[in-house]
């Protein structure tokens, strides 16, 4: 096998030189190599490739027109809203809390505690008397020049309307609470209502006739 691949050594060359191979006949018996540096021909006109495989499409995928959705298992089908503007039920309480309020009318209001305090002075002393009317002073002062909140004066409307009516727990709570949520705003006059309350509590129903029927005309005006 050897004298196959090498050639006779050359006698002109010295005695340890390489003989000489035959890369020719490597070539032949050699297997064929495969160029990866080579680009693939084209497929020529008219031949037909090997069916390619479908797209795969996402389950929840927009289907193409004309063909019904398919659905994951599992999912139930919605339908979707619509397209209308809609109002939620917050939108519609904003709406109705955005209205503007009637503002309590301070006439009203005085006129209905300078009543009570005329009762009340049938049974009350002179000094109670005084006193609580110049608290009702300092209140209709700190009213007309603008130094009551709407919360406050919504509240003494309230008050003034439950001390028409008899309901004294209520007008004692509203009070209370007036003392507790804005005592800077009536720590100067509040004290007077409170007695005021309490005097009127202990009036007889004649004494708080004339009292309720001065309500009665305020609720129900009548027109001219």
């Amino acid at each position: 096998m050897e004298d196959m691949y090498i050639k006779p050594g050359n006698q002109e060359r010295g005695w340890n030189d390489p003989p000489q191979f035959s890369y020719g006949l490597q070539k032949v018996r050699g297997p064929p190599r495969t160029l990866l540096n080579q680009r693939a021909a084209p497929p020529a006109a008219g031949a037909v490739g090997p069916p390619s495989a479908p797209p795969l499409t996402h389950p929840l995928a927009t289907p193409p027109p004309g063909q019904p959705a398919c659905l994951p298992p599992g999912c139930i089908a919605t339908t979707p809203p619509p397209s209308g503007p809609m109002r939620g039920q917050r939108e519609v309480d904003s709406s109705q809390s955005e209205q503007p309020e009637v503002a309590p009318d301070v006439d009203v209001v005085v006129l209905a505690l300078d009543r009570a305090l005329a009762a009340c002075r049938q049974t009350a002393t002179d000094q109670v008397c005084n006193d609580v009317a110049k608290r009702l002073r300092l209140l209709e002062d700190s009213w007309r020049s603008g130094r009551l909140s709407f919360p406050v004066r919504r509240r003494m409307d309230t008050l003034v309307q439950a001390l028409q009516s008899g309901h004294w727990d209520m007008a004692d709570e509203i009070h209370r609470s007036l003392m507790v949520d804005h005592v800077t705003e009536v720590s100067q006059w509040m004290v007077g209502v409170k007695r005021l309350i309490a005097e009127t509590r202990q009036l007889s129903p004649e004494l708080l006739e004339p009292l309720q029927k001065s309500a009665e005309i305020v609720q129900d005006p009548v027109p001219h």
